[in-house]
């Protein structure tokens, strides 16, 4: 074990526990913090913030809903000693300008970059994993994934290759220093070509349906959202009908010095794990 010690935000997050794992194998000190860990995070709390940055040096830094926070986060972190951040982002933030969308990873983008800290910025495209842990996984297992994502393609992310890269990062200071990293798989495929695969590979028959964001917002309240959630989610898509996310980038082969997994390989990991059973 070395004598420095990592501060992993959204500890129990689909990134974040993947982050803290590695770590924690390689031989990093890890401190795993969020709303449930032992070591207590809240965003919305900065009461708590101090104790938890501590003889820290490095931070995998995961950003709130609302931008804001992460400016004072920082002030903090420089005033307890930390040397390095890693900020978690989104997939060509500096090309989202005139969306509502990602108002809160942009916030935190320029915190971060504002520091005297050595910073590295991760942006990864929509995760794989969200298709089985996150927002697609309900209506799939309904059978039917309907939303407003038109022909443009998503060049999709495994979720195990963004945790490899933000753990290479913070196990490698000075090498990243200033760096921003596109993250996405190794091609573009429609949600509907995504759900293709998934249905095949699971052996259900799954379905993919176009709507228009208005009916996607509806539908989603009534399933128990609040409106804001749903608006957020359909903005997003909004954002990527533009096209300017769509093609893949080199960011994880970049930092690791492989390629990028496949959605295939995704798909048959989490097919044979019972994602999609129904």
């Amino acid at each position: 074990m070395t004598n420095n010690t990592t501060l992993v935000l959204g500890a129990t997050g689909k990134t974040g526990r993947r982050v803290a794992a590695r770590l924690r194998l390689n031989g990093t000190r890890v401190r795993a913090a969020s709303r449930s860990s032992r070591t207590r995070f809240d965003w919305s709390d900065p009461g708590c913030w101090d104790s938890a940055l501590r003889g820290v040096t490095a931070v995998y830094v995961v950003p709130p809903p609302v931008p804001g926070p992460v400016h004072e986060f920082v002030a903090r972190a420089e005033a307890a000693g930390v040397r390095r951040l890693v900020l978690l982002s989104g997939h060509g933030a500096d090309t989202w300008g005139g969306s509502a969308f990602g108002l809160d990873m942009r916030s935190a983008e320029d915190a971060v970059r504002g520091s005297a800290l050595e910073w590295t910025v991760l942006r990864p495209s929509n995760f794989d994993q969200n298709f089985d842990e996150d927002v697609f996984h309900a209506p799939l297992l309904a059978g039917e994934l309907a939303l407003p994502a038109g022909a443009v393609p998503e060049p999709f992310v495994d979720l195990e290759d963004v945790a490899d890269v933000a753990a290479t990062v913070l196990a490698e200071p000075g090498r990243h220093a200033g760096r921003t990293y596109e993250l996405t798989g190794p091609r573009s495929l429609t949600f509907a070509e995504a759900v293709e695969l998934i249905s095949r590979a699971s052996g259900r028959p799954l379905a993919y349906r176009e709507v228009s964001a208005a009916e996607y917002v509806a539908a989603r309240v009534e399933a128990g959202w609040s409106e804001g959630d749903a608006r957020h989610v359909a903005d997003m898509f909004e954002l990527m009908g533009r096209g300017l996310l769509a093609e893949p980038a080199d960011g994880v082969s970049t930092v690791l010095g492989r390629p990028p997994r496949t959605f295939e390989e995704y798909v048959v990991r989490a097919a044979a794990a019972g994602a999609w059973r129904g």
